[in-house]
């Protein structure tokens, strides 16, 4: 196991990655979806408050990093009009599932299981960036969903109770950042190939 403090590297570099994204988003070089974006903000932000109601310690940091920094992307999104994914029926009903999972966290009196309830609100809403990263990689960027796996990563190495309030964040956090970075990278390097192919026509 590593210091304890070191959670705080781990969310400044996801902090860095986020605020990246959110410039790009600025700019219209990535195309967020909105939807994922306020839902990863919201439930990373309510697991937050549960870690903290059981007294969860450092590793909550991770988890409010994981907050804290798509509510930067969301805002970001507004600032310019053609920076945000435009929504299918899909994407709602992930939405809607996450919302969901978040009403049975407010509406149960247990940390332990509210994390783990604020962990799934979190996977449903990043079921849409994953189809939109598949579908359309160019519109995203991976440096950010890598950083989110090495803040995981380095919480997880800070990690001396092993209870779900304390693990279930970064492990979460860390396979979504190295799922997503790995299929945007494999994504745009496909596409990338595809187009310099020479057209058979």
């Amino acid at each position: 196991m590593i210091d304890p403090r070191f959670v705080f590297l781990g969310a400044a570099l996801s902090m860095v990655g986020t605020l990246s994204y959110a410039l790009l988003t600025f700019r219209g070089a990535v195309k967020p979806n909105r939807l994922s974006w306020f839902l990863w903000a919201a439930a990373s932000l309510t697991g937050f408050g549960a870690q903290l109601d059981d007294g969860v310690g450092l590793p909550a940091v991770l988890t409010f990093s994981m907050g804290a920094g798509p509510a930067v992307v969301f805002l970001a999104s507004f600032a310019n009009r053609s920076s945000y994914w435009r929504l299918s029926f899909a994407d709602l009903l992930c939405g809607a599932a996450s919302v969901v999972a978040l009403a049975i966290w407010l509406a149960w009196d247990d940390p332990q299981t509210a994390v783990i309830f604020a962990v799934l609100g979190d996977l449903a809403a990043a079921i849409p960036t994953f189809r939109k990263a598949w579908s359309a990689p160019g519109t995203e960027n991976p440096l950010v969903f890598g950083l989110v796996a090495v803040n995981g990563i380095i919480t997880l190495l800070t990690i001396t109770v092993w209870e779900p309030a304390v693990w279930a964040f970064p492990v979460y956090a860390t396979s979504l950042g190295v799922g997503l970075c790995l299929i945007i990278v494999v994504r745009q390097r496909i596409t990338r190939s595809a187009a310099a192919l020479p057209d058979a026509s």
